[in-house]
């Protein structure tokens, strides 16, 4: 499928999908993260969802994600409101407290990385090229049928 990337561009791409991986399981390991910290950060990144679609961007059935919702709600890191477009369903929508949650995770994360990129003598600009090319890789991609660059299951 890939055969026209030459072997040590596909064996860095392997690494890197092996590194960020292990980065984030190295970061999780490290600091205390909230339980539904996944779905604050949907949230975030999407804006107020319902739970199906909450669901279906994490990946879990929806009852597993309305159990996380009333855990969120009762920490009042999330709020959830009639939705106005369906009487049937709500919209789950970030509190302030839980944007400060999602704050201070991401600014342990950094905290954690900048102190290891020091320890490597890493410089400004291979962290910007970094996460530059993260960026990329997370925009919407050639592949057809998709979204997020990951290819989308067949039903």
């Amino acid at each position: 499928m890939y055969t026209h990337l030459p072997h040590a561009s596909l064996a860095l791409s392997t690494d890197l999908v092996i590194y960020t991986t292990r980065l984030v399981r190295s970061l999780r390991r490290t600091h205390d993260v909230p339980a539904g910290a996944r779905v604050l950060s949907l949230l975030d990144e999407h804006g107020p969802l319902g739970i199906t679609h909450l669901a279906k961007l994490d990946r879990c059935s929806q009852p597993t994600m309305s159990a996380a919702v009333a855990h969120l709600v009762d920490d009042g890191l999330v709020v959830k409101d009639p939705n106005p477009l369906d009487a049937r369903g709500s919209v789950v929508s970030l509190t302030g407290e839980g944007r400060n949650s999602l704050a201070r995770l991401r600014d342990a994360y950094a905290t954690t990385i900048s102190e290891r990129l020091r320890a490597h003598n890493r410089t400004q600009e291979e962290l910007a090229t970094a996460v530059a090319v993260l960026r990329d890789l997370l925009e919407p991609g050639p592949l057809e049928g998709t979204e997020t660059g990951i290819p989308t299951e067949r039903t």
